[in-house]
């Protein structure tokens, strides 16, 4: 690799720190530097797009010295064009001062391009490869560590799941080698909260995408839009739903894999220990109060303790929100004060703004109706709980357990019926849990294994055969296929 022209960092940082305008011009102070300045970006463009970063450095350090403000492409490929440069740099000196330059590129952008990144999120990144780089070197993990706890709280459900991931490893080195708790559970609070607020969003954009289609098509079927015009706009909207879809699935891995990491800290009463003194510390920190609950309810010891009720009632009076509706639903459940539990369920269902939050109310509605006997109105909140979420396969179970205890409703014939024909709809919601939700595959086959069989001379009587189509009437009035 030819030997490369390195930037003077230091110099650069200083101008930043103390500039009152970091761009006093876009490309150049007169024509010719524009032209000049232009020209480096195409250079650099070029050799990027490329993949010929040597090459692509030269002109790289023109423009940040230069032209910084010129074109913000400068600052997003640089992190790829300096980690491949660092990668294959065998010379120790050099080396560190690419990571240098890659650690002073982060922040630089929010400097130069404050309306395409912010500053926050140049600091998360910072620390990121500061970590990556020189995570063994322990004023290093210090400082990374605060510029992850600044970053977090700026930016919030912006946070990157590869940048919580690094923040959740280094809150439990820091534990670690402190025996402090308060670390990780401080970093996990966060990440419960910011996590699930990231998820929520691109799950609002998401189904706010999908009648879209419709209406393109609506248009398009009334010419009221030109085919290429059509076409256009489904690609951008299909990309725009990928999209979505794709963040939710990585938040949703790294929630699960941060969930693994913090196991080992999530006692009860460790957390108890903790909350207990923060609970007393913040009783008007609404945002601290809401981290605490978050966490709070997933673990069974916190969710029966005085405090946990406390924090919920406290949340709930200053301003009701569907997740706290949702948490007070679930601690009237578990007291079996379920008039109250449903009260709270139905608000949380008003209150929540996609439908997929909904799903989890409508279920434990469903499920009280259930004890209660009440099955048509049980099976329609299970199916209000199916439809807003289709991934959700409980729901078809509850219906199956419903049907398979409806059997008395039906001995002798009863609503026309023939004895035991319950069973093969019970089967029919079983196997659609399943399908949906393949981790209930071995509790759904259980259930399956248990339901009794009709008998062949039954069938004889009532000219079946296995494999025809039959009507169970009755409250359940659905049609299933003879077994």
């Amino acid at each position: 690799m030819k030997k490369l022209l390195f930037v003077a960092i230091t110099a650069l940082i200083s101008f930043v720190a103390y500039a009152q305008n970091p761009c006093p011009y876009k490309y150049g102070a007169n024509e010719e530097d524009s032209l000049k300045a232009l020209e480096q970006i195409t250079l650099f463009k070029t050799y990027v797009n490329q993949k010929q970063y040597a090459e692509a450095y030269v002109p790289w350090q023109y423009i940040i010295t230069n032209c910084p403000c010129g074109w913000n492409g400068t600052f997003t490929y640089a992190t790829t064009m300096l980690e491949q440069l660092i990668k294959v740099e065998t010379n120790a000196e050099r080396k560190e001062r690419l990571i240098d330059t890659l650690l002073w590129s982060q922040t630089a952008y929010s400097t130069y391009h404050p309306t395409k990144c912010t500053y926050g999120k140049g600091l998360s990144w910072k620390a990121y490869y500061a970590m990556k780089y020189r995570g063994k070197d322990s004023t290093v993990e210090a400082q990374a560590f605060e510029d992850f706890v600044t970053a977090v709280e700026l930016e919030k459900a912006e946070i990157q799941p590869a940048v919580w991931d690094m923040y959740f490893q280094l809150a439990v080195r820091q534990t670690q080698r402190t025996h402090d708790t308060t670390y990780v559970v401080d970093a996990y609070e966060r990440a419960t909260e910011y996590i699930d607020e990231a998820v929520v969003s691109s799950q609002a954009e998401y189904e706010a995408s999908i009648p879209k289609f419709e209406e393109l098509q609506k248009k398009f079927e009334e010419n009221s839009i030109g085919k290429m015009a059509y076409d256009k706009e489904v690609s951008k909207l299909s990309k725009d739903t990928t999209n979505c879809l794709k963040t939710i699935l990585n938040y949703n891995k790294m929630s699960a894999k941060l969930e693994k990491g913090f196991a080992p800290y999530a006692k009860g009463s460790v957390l108890l220990a903790i909350y207990e003194k923060k609970f007393q510390e913040n009783r008007d920190n609404l945002p601290a109060l809401k981290k605490m609950v978050s966490l709070m309810s997933t673990d069974s010891v916190c969710r029966s303790s005085q405090i946990y009720n406390d924090i919920l009632v406290i949340l709930y009076n200053d301003a009701p929100s569907g997740k706290i509706a949702n948490f007070l639903g679930m601690l009237e459940f578990q007291k079996k004060n379920m008039d109250k539990a449903i009260s709270y369920f139905n608000q949380a269902i008003s209150l929540y703004t996609t439908n997929e939050e909904k799903a989890q109310p409508y279920y434990f509605i469903a499920t009280i109706e259930f004890t209660r006997n009440s099955y048509s109105a049980a099976r329609g909140h299970a199916l209000d709980a199916a439809r807003c979420n289709p991934k959700f396969g409980r729901p078809y179970i509850l219906i199956g357990d419903m049907y398979r205890n409806s059997y008395n409703q039906f001995t002798n014939g009863g609503n026309g019926v023939i004895a035991g024909a319950v069973y093969w709809v019970a089967a029919d919601k079983y196997n659609r849990a399943k399908a949906v939700d393949p981790s209930l595959t071995n509790e759904c086959n259980k259930k399956l294994a248990a339901l009794h069989k009709v008998d062949g001379k039954t069938l004889v009587e009532n000219n079946l055969t296995p494999g025809q189509s039959y009507h169970v009437g009755g409250w359940i009035n659905e049609n299933t296929t003879v077994r």
